[in-house]
């Protein structure tokens, strides 16, 4: 429950790293759980209703596969960054089809560039192409589903001499595309995200950032509530388990934890923005300064009148 160092932390004057790209991430995709969090293959469904059943989600994956991972959208935040980037720079027709090299991506998600991590690549770009989704998100009428994948195609080219990668492509399908390029539809991430190595504290990012946003008092989730969001397969008690780990662990950019209650007592995580929260906290050291200082004066000030006290008894005798 970590944040691992960044590979590549020299500046590369030839690659666009994200450090010079603002990180986006679409708002419908942050807060529900369209995204294994584990590594280990995932077949088993995802299925997700909103409480008042308005939103669902259902996410599917073929065994030879397995379901995308939290770590296989990294890509899709690459897509949503850079096309966010290129809209701001007025390119007109925006396309669906993205062209970089594997080298170049896996320098901008910060990863290393060892040759397993050109297989994990294409896995990731595997499972982002076969993992099947359906959803009421977008739907103009209750009834009405979207069905899509993440990606439409792809294309990983390699150098016939050398067997090294060389160039690739991305193409998203349209209801990503459409996504990334709905007005307000994106959110600003913080360049940490990439570092986090924990697929709960990754979910857990994602559904703050969408929900506590900068609201001022933070925002209060109750943790079956996260549960459902995260899409977790664990057992609740192993779910608050490693919950509490996260919280202990307090690595996520931009949002400190506190586990808490409701006004019902059901167990609550609070999320605040660290600049808050830890002014909140130092307040709370003062205050609490303040107070034991309050208790010695008063001590002491007892102290000396019982001292007066003896002194004039002992002089009246």
């Amino acid at each position: 429950m970590t944040k691992r160092q960044n590979p590549n932390p020299e500046f590369d004057l030839f690659i666009p790293l994200m450090g010079d790209l603002p990180l986006k991430d679409q708002r419908e995709t942050m807060e529900r759980p369209f995204f294994s969090l584990q590594k280990r293959k995932r077949v088993k469904p995802i299925e997700y209703s909103s409480p008042d059943g308005e939103t669902w989600v259902k996410i599917e994956a073929i065994p030879a596969y397995g379901m995308a991972t939290i770590w296989d959208a990294d890509i899709l935040i690459w897509a949503a960054s850079t096309l966010n980037r290129m809209r701001e720079q007025g390119v007109n027709d925006l396309p669906r089809t993205l062209r970089t090299t594997s080298y170049d991506l896996l320098r901008a998600i910060k990863r290393d560039t060892s040759g397993r991590a050109y297989q994990e690549l294409q896995a990731a770009l595997q499972r982002l192409q076969t993992t099947s989704i359906s959803t009421s998100i977008r739907a103009p009428k209750r009834r009405t589903k979207a069905g899509f994948n993440w990606l439409d195609k792809w294309t990983l080219e390699v150098d016939p001499e050398t067997d090294q990668p060389r160039g690739m492509t991305i193409t998203l399908s349209d209801w990503v595309y459409e996504g990334i390029m709905g007005e307000r539809s994106l959110l600003t991430m913080h360049q940490d995200y990439f570092l986090l190595t924990g697929g709960l504290e990754r979910a857990l990012y994602r559904i703050a950032r969408k929900h506590a946003g900068n609201q001022k008092g933070g925002w209060t989730c109750r943790v079956e509530v996260l549960r459902d969001k995260t899409g977790s397969d664990s057992k609740p008690k192993e779910f608050n388990r490693m919950l509490r780990k996260v919280v202990e662990a307090d690595q996520l950019p931009d949002y400190a934890m506190k586990l808490t209650a409701t006004a019902d007592g059901s167990a609550a995580v609070l999320f605040r923005l660290r600049g808050e929260a830890e002014a909140l906290a130092l307040t709370a050291r003062l205050e609490a300064e303040q107070e034991r200082r309050h208790r010695f004066d008063a001590d002491r000030r007892r102290a000396t009148e019982v001292d007066d006290l003896m002194d004039r008894l002992a002089g009246g005798r």
